[in-house]
Formats: C-alpha cells, sequence, structure tokens
C-alpha cells in the first residue's frame, strides 16, 4: 500500500533520464509528491521558495554548482538546514568522499547504481521519522492549547474573584507604590484605578500612631521579611476628600526564588459603622 500522501520530496540530478527514473521509482512505491530540479542553483532555488519540502535526494556530480556546494549552501540557510539530504553518486564512492558528504550535512550517502529496495527504504525511513515528528508537535501543540486554555479560565476566574471581592485590594512594589488597585479600593478611597497607579501607600493610608504613620514603609518591610505576612490591624484610608475611612488592614509578601520582595499585596476592609472593640488588659 501507498503512503505520505502529504510528503514533498525534492530530486535533484542534471540528467533528465536520472531523474525520470528516479522520479518513476519513487512514486510506484509511494503517494510523496516529486519536484524535480536539474542543477545546484535550481534546487536551491526552490527549496527556498517552498516551506513544505520534507527531504531532498542530491546528485553529486554537477556542473558549476555539486552537490556538496548545494548542500552546504542549503545547511546555512535557516529555511532549508534542517531538511534532511540523501546523497546519491555514481563517481565520489570513496570513503573520503562519502566522509565529505557527511561533513556537508547529508543524512545518507548511497552509491549508484541505485539498489532500489535501499533507496525506498531510506527514504521510508526519513518519511517515517518526520511524521513521527509531526504527530509529536501536534499532540504537543494541543497540551499547549489545552494548557492555555486552563491559564486563560482560571486567569479570568481569578480576576473576578478580585474585581468582585467586597474588600479593597491595593497591589504595591517594595518601595510602596500602588501598581494596581480593585474596584472596591477605588470606591473606598474616590479614586480611578489610572490617579492610584504610581501613588505611594502613605498618601492615601495611614496608621493610628504618629510615629508608625512617619515610618511605617520600614516596619512593613522589616516585618514582611521575617514572616511574609503581618496580620490585620486597625488604620485609615484617606479618600481623595480627605476623608478618614476606618479599615481592617492586612500585608502579604510575594518573594522571588532569592526570597527577596517583588510585590505587597494590601486588603482592607471598609470598619464604618462597626463599634470599636478596645483590648482589655489581662
Amino acid at each position: 500500500m501507498k503512503r505520505y500522501a502529504d510528503f514533498r520530496m525534492l530530486i535533484v540530478d542534471d540528467n533528465q533520464n536520472n531523474l525520470f527514473t528516479l522520479r518513476t521509482l519513487i512514486e510506484k512505491h509511494m503517494d510523496v509528491e516529486v519536484l524535480e530540479a536539474d542543477s545546484g542553483q535550481a534546487a536551491l532555488d526552490i527549496a527556498l521558495h517552498d516551506p513544505r519540502i520534507d527531504l531532498i535526494v542530491l546528485d553529486v556530480q554537477m556542473p558549476e554548482m555539486d552537490g556538496f556546494q548545494t548542500a552546504s549552501m542549503l545547511k546555512v540557510r535557516h529555511k532549508t538546514r534542517d531538511i534532511p539530504v540523501i546523497f546519491l553518486t555514481a563517481a565520489y564512492k570513496t570513503d573520503e568522499f562519502q566522509q565529505k558528504g557527511y561533513e556537508v550535512g547529508a543524512a545518507d550517502y548511497l552509491l549508484k547504481p541505485i539498489d532500489d529496495n535501499q533507496l525506498i527504504n531510506k527514504i521510508s525511513t526519513y518519511l517515517r521519522l518526520i511524521e513521527k515528528e509531526r504527530d509529536m508537535n501536534r499532540r504537543l501543540e494541543s497540551l499547549i492549547d489545552e494548557r492555555t486554555a486552563e491559564l486563560r479560565i482560571a486567569k479570568q476566574y481569578l480576576e473576578n474573584v478580585i474585581i468582585n471581592m467586597g474588600e479593597a485590594l491595593l497591589l504595591l512594589e517594595p518601595g510602596g507604590r500602588i501598581t494596581a488597585a480593585n474596584p472596591a479600593a477605588c470606591e473606598m478611597l474616590n479614586y480611578e484605578e489610572r490617579d492610584l497607579l504610581g501613588m505611594a501607600i502613605g498618601d492615601v493610608f495611614e496608621e493610628e500612631e504618629k510615629f508608625q504613620a512617619n515610618a511605617f514603609m520600614g516596619t512593613w518591610l522589616e516585618a514582611l521579611i521575617r514572616t511574609g505576612t503581618i496580620s490585620s490591624i486597625e488604620a485609615c484610608f484617606i479618600a481623595s476628600d480627605q476623608r478618614r475611612v476606618p479599615v481592617l488592614f492586612s500585608r502579604t509578601a510575594l518573594k522571588n526564588e532569592a526570597g527577596e520582595i517583588t510585590d505587597i499585596i494590601c486588603i482592607a476592609k471598609d470598619m464604618t459603622g462597626y463599634a470599636r472593640v478596645e483590648k482589655r488588659e489581662e
């Protein structure tokens, strides 16, 4: 049964009789599409302009540009360097020439007169390898697509949670500048998100004790570096109209592999209308 109908080969020989014989042999055993070139330059032109060539069968002994030169040119071009090349030759039969063929990038080096079964088996071997690679690439692309879809769904879910959560969320860079804010934070502070971006956290937040308010970023970072999280404290947001909004405030550090803080997540719950509970001294 014939195979490889979705493959395309290029056969190269300056002798038209050789091209006819080779085409006839290949088409007798497989359904691969066969293109022809009668010189090294013609082979280069075809290969560079046709991205679907899977395999090249190349005669070594040709005028002007021989098979070695042609293969060398194919291997230095990005578009053609990965195409397997099978050399055929009636003249260059010594080990020295065979070694040269492999050095310029040949996948195989066969001698004329052609052994029909050997050539067809060689071609089939490379086409099977290409077929397996294509199948592997398709499976990999499918897995990537599935994973991308899963990540997109997870990202959308997380964004919906952040957008619809009742608590205010601010994301800070380690220096205390705001890099993101959810709708609840914008509403609580009476700012548009674009206006909050780049503002210092101290512009919209204050702790109750004055010494804390004067140096809270230093305190934050020291505590976050040690523990990664600072539990809820009572504080205030400063709205755009200078209103003080009482909040219960917590901070969590995001760290990289080196243990360095990359971001600070701040979450605040609006405590307006809640009666303050004083701590009892034991």
